[in-house]
């Protein structure tokens, strides 16, 4: 029989109420279940003992076995430390202790055997080893031992209180005694045998106590894969069940929007991805079920277009469509690029921001209840109460993880039933993260460049070529050609942020005077018209040169700029200097991005600087973000606690991750409710999961 692995950790032999509270309160451990999951951090290795005469001068951890012959005390500036002497048939050592001495003296047997570990320092011709663990030969050799001796996560508070590491272990041993070792198996036998598999009894022994480094390994992927198969399969499932219960609006007809658009207006041919991912989104509208799916395409893909035909199935099917944005610049940008192809086509659009005046916003109320306006473009304006739909059927959402989960869910309740979504973002995110965080949308992937567009050219240059990038950039002005540069800003420093705006912008002032250049400056500090107007300058091509912050991170449509050049790239992430590249690279001509830093790097920036120069692949470079930032970064801080994983890593363990999603993937194709009887153990396991613990939820 298993024993209750939800006891309080206070029952526990060894334990008791004042380090129950340490445990609770430092580790998060409440139950016999926590405690089994307190995975080991690193490991000892236990098996070699070695003699006085091989000991190193290294200080390195070791252990020996001998007796100790004696004691005595030595007088230090506080206080005085004890000292035994400790030998082998080969030699002797000094053992050490600062504190505790009086109970050390009452508790050691002296010229008995004992066996010693711990760190040795060479001393004044002695070598010595300070509070060393100390276990008879006889206890040694009845315990539960293991070669490789596993050391425990801590905090200061912990070993300060006296739960060490060896009382870690005790503990640790205490529970497998209890539960005699044996714990339900969660995975079903198909698996164990198909995958080679350690049992789970095995498996958590070995983790815990392993005898060598292959038995840990297996009981490591063991339990990686079992932890991350639960969370898959809690993904796939939610998928499966939303499919199954939210109904979505089917739309039957591919009609005469779509076509006529297809066939007369498309502005340039579809590339293969397009094509694919347009079939993708066709399939789901057309079925019963809600359409949930997240559109991943570089920046310059050509998301927009996919966006416009998708919008156009909703219309042949007698709904409205609405997209919306984070900021107003990228809005008014969705808006201007569809309205030129809504005009061929007849069709109604209008756009919401902050901006629009109480009669506009008027007009768009109130056609959009009576359902005159086909197309609603806008910023978060979408979502206020007032804004109702006559039949919303698809809502479109750009560079969504700007938005909360509130947020999006009120977009749902547009409607009676709700409406088709489609999510796109040009932060390329890495499959593994996608895999795990939106592992319950469906992905489409718009994963080449339309025809035409030139690879661009990056470089990184010190503070010391200046000069020469001077020259490079009146090169490409005087082919008629426009350029961008753009400085850092971090909040907490942004009045010497704007000083090395303004710096910069003074020196490009001084090397490209009037009349014969036009320069345009953007900043945080300008209010929105001026902000526009000065866009809009750089826009219609009246100045050559854009100064900005990084305000033009995102959406900034100018063909004619072939040059970004970023100052203190060290400054920005990876996935940043990626956005900021692809402002330029619109148009037919060869464009360059010149990453400026100073010679002072750390090795971090090393790495971004060199992957920025050596590839311009979206997916590559967010694979190596998340290398370098780690999983809750990328996601940004709220939803950091994502993947509070026990003891798998989902950037060093992306393949078990891979397999994981394979295997849940093939489970519930055959066996959606799990109802077979050699899936019983995963329906348990399941349920258990969800009744103990907050499996992180991500709604997408």
């Amino acid at each position: 029989m298993s024993v209750n692995l939800q006891t309080p950790i206070d029952y526990l032999k060894g334990v008791g109420p004042n380090r129950a509270d340490l445990l609770r309160s430092e580790l998060g451990i409440h139950t016999y279940q926590d405690l089994i999951n307190l995975f080991p951090n690193r490991y000892l290795d236990r098996t070699k003992y070695y003699k006085i005469s091989e000991l190193q001068r290294n200080s390195s951890e070791v252990q020996v076995v001998g007796k100790i012959t004696g004691f005595k005390e030595v007088a230090q500036k506080r206080g005085k430390r004890l000292v035994g002497k400790f030998q082998d048939d080969t030699g002797t050592l000094d053992l050490v202790w600062f504190r505790g001495q009086k109970w050390i003296r009452d508790s050691i047997k002296l010229n008995t055997p004992y066996v010693i570990f711990g760190k040795v320092n060479w001393f004044n011709g002695v070598f010595n080893m300070p509070h060393p663990e100390l276990e008879l030969l006889s206890d040694h050799k009845n315990n539960l031992r293991s070669s490789m001796q596993a050391v425990y996560p801590s905090t200061e508070k912990l070993s300060n209180k006296g739960i060490t590491n060896r009382v870690m272990t005790k503990i640790m041993q205490s529970l497998f005694l209890e539960t005699k070792g044996k714990f339900s198996e969660t995975l079903p036998e198909h698996l164990i045998s198909e995958l080679k598999l350690l049992s789970k009894n095995d498996a958590l022994f070995n983790v815990h106590f392993p005898k060598n480094q292959e038995l840990l390994s297996r009981a490591e992927f063991r339990l990686k894969f079992e932890e991350l198969f639960y969370i898959q399969l809690q993904l796939i499932l939610k998928n499966l069940i939303h499919k199954s219960k939210i109904k979505g609006f089917p739309f039957e007809s591919v009609g005469d929007y779509f076509n006529t658009f297809y066939k007369h207006h498309l502005p340039f041919d579809l590339t293969n991805a397009q094509k694919r991912v347009i079939k993708e989104i066709r399939h789901d509208l057309g079925s019963n079920a809600q359409m949930n799916r997240l559109l991943q395409g570089d920046v310059g893909s050509g998301k927009t277009i996919v966006a416009f035909m998708s919008m156009l199935m909703a219309l042949d099917n007698g709904f409205q469509a609405c997209l919306m944005a984070p900021t107003e610049i990228l809005s008014v940008q969705h808006y201007t690029g569809l309205l030129e192809w809504s005009n061929k086509l007849n069709i109604r659009i209008q756009i919401l921001t902050g901006s629009s005046t109480t009669s506009e916003r008027r007009n768009i109320h109130e056609s959009l209840e009576n359902g005159d306006l086909q197309i609603l473009i806008g910023t978060h304006a979408l979502l206020e109460d007032k804004v109702k739909f006559k039949n919303l059927g698809l809502a479109i959402i750009d560079e969504q993880h700007r938005f909360g989960v509130a947020q999006r869910s009120k977009l749902w309740k547009k409607n009676t039933s709700p409406p088709h979504i489609l999510v796109m973002t040009a932060t390329p995110i890495p499959r593994t993260l996608a895999m795990s965080v939106y592992g319950d949308l469906d992905i489409s992937i718009i994963d080449e460049l339309p025809p035409g567009r030139q690879a661009i050219k990056t470089v990184h240059r010190y503070d010391s070529n200046r000069l020469k990038v001077m020259r490079f950039m009146r090169d490409e002005i005087t082919k008629g050609r426009q350029i961008y540069i753009v400085y850092p800003l971090i909040q907490e420093s942004s009045a010497l942020d704007y000083k090395d705006l303004m710096d910069g912008y003074e020196s490009i002032v001084r090397e490209f005077p009037q009349p014969d250049y036009q320069i345009s400056i953007v900043h945080g500090k300008m209010k929105a018209a001026d902000k526009d107007y000065e866009m809009q300058r750089f826009v219609k091509g009246e100045t050559q040169i854009m100064v900005a912050t990084t305000v033009i991170e995102v959406g900034v449509n100018v063909p004619n700029a072939s040059v970004m050049i970023i100052e203190s790239a060290e400054r920005f992430g990876l996935s940043q200097l990626h956005q900021l590249r692809g402002r330029v690279g619109r148009g037919a001509e060869q464009s360059y991005c010149i990453l400026m830093t100073s010679h002072k790097l750390s090795q971090d920036s090393k790495v971004r600087l060199e992957t920025m120069v050596r590839t311009s692949d979206g997916f590559e470079i967010a694979e190596v973000d998340l290398k370098l930032r780690g999983p809750g970064d990328i996601m940004g801080t709220q939803q950091s606690g994502v993947l509070n994983l026990k003891i798998a890593n989902i950037i060093k363990d992306k393949d078990i991750l891979q397999s994981a999603r394979y295997y849940a993937k093939r489970i519930l194709d055959n066996d959606p409710s799990l109802g077979f009887p050699e899936h019983k153990v995963i329906l348990k396991t399941y349920r258990e999961l969800s009744k103990y613990k907050n499996i992180w939820n991500y709604i997408s």
